[in-house]
């Protein structure tokens, strides 16, 4: 007795509770993973590694600051700061880029600040120095930051060769005793500035930012952050091949 369906032919699509064959141990597959709870230098080489389809070099740090992303690295990267303390190889305002030449760099790093002055609270931190609070935030820019955004992006597509990369580090915020959402602001930005918005990778730190002087809380505290994979380009996929496009 025959059950029913037998001695069909097999299928190659497998069930939905089924996975397919395994990868192959000479495989060279190197996933990504979404979630990141080691360093932004670790992080950035990894992103390297995982999503560039040109030379990652030059690099352009346009938010360098005192550089602390590529401690230790041997990575070819040009600084620009709009703080000439830092003494970066470009002082000046990342909105602008006045001087820098178009289609130069395979990636372009930034890392705007991610609280206004209503947040500032110096009794743990350095805000004004750390997390730029002292740029404008308030009522007229819709107590968020996300106005700084625009006109960087349009200097990134510019300085940027075809296919590069711009990978972003975006921080949510409160402000105004409301929650604001700056990464999704920035995504749709890029995608207005003609970018192709890749990844969204959420970077974990140790604990939550607190304060002696807060007594209630009405938020969740963030302990994460997130990087923004975008492509100066029409696609995210690399081609199969996986070697680097000159």
């Amino acid at each position: 007795m025959k059950f029913k369906g037998a001695g069909r032919k097999k299928s190659n699509v497998f069930p939905a509770n089924r996975q397919g064959p395994s990868v192959s141990s000479a495989s060279t597959y190197e996933p990504i993973s979404s979630v990141w709870e080691g360093s932004d230098g670790d992080l950035l080489e990894a992103m390297f590694k995982f999503y560039a389809t040109i030379p990652t070099e030059p690099i352009l740090d346009s938010t360098y600051n005192a550089g602390r992303f590529w401690k230790g690295s041997r990575r070819k990267v040009v600084s620009m700061d709009i703080d000439p303390q830092h003494k970066p190889m470009i002082a000046g305002d990342n909105r602008k880029m006045t001087g820098v030449p178009s289609a130069k760099f395979g990636t372009v790093i930034y890392d705007p600040p991610h609280v206004g002055p209503q947040g500032r609270d110096k009794s743990r931190k350095r805000f004004d120095v750390d997390f730029g609070a002292t740029v404008e935030c308030g009522k007229e820019q819709g107590w968020n930051l996300s106005y700084l955004y625009p006109p960087f992006l349009k200097q990134a597509k510019r300085v940027l060769k075809p296919e590069g990369l711009l990978l972003a580090k975006i921080t949510d915020m409160v402000n105004n005793h409301k929650s604001k959402w700056p990464h999704c602001d920035f995504m749709r930005m890029a995608e207005e500035a003609g970018f192709t918005v890749c990844d969204l990778i959420i970077k974990v730190r140790n604990g939550p930012m607190v304060s002696t002087k807060w007594k209630e809380a009405h938020h969740a505290r963030k302990r994460h952050c997130f990087w923004i994979v975008c492509r100066n380009g029409d696609d995210c996929e690399r081609e199969s091949s996986g070697v680097l496009r000159e």
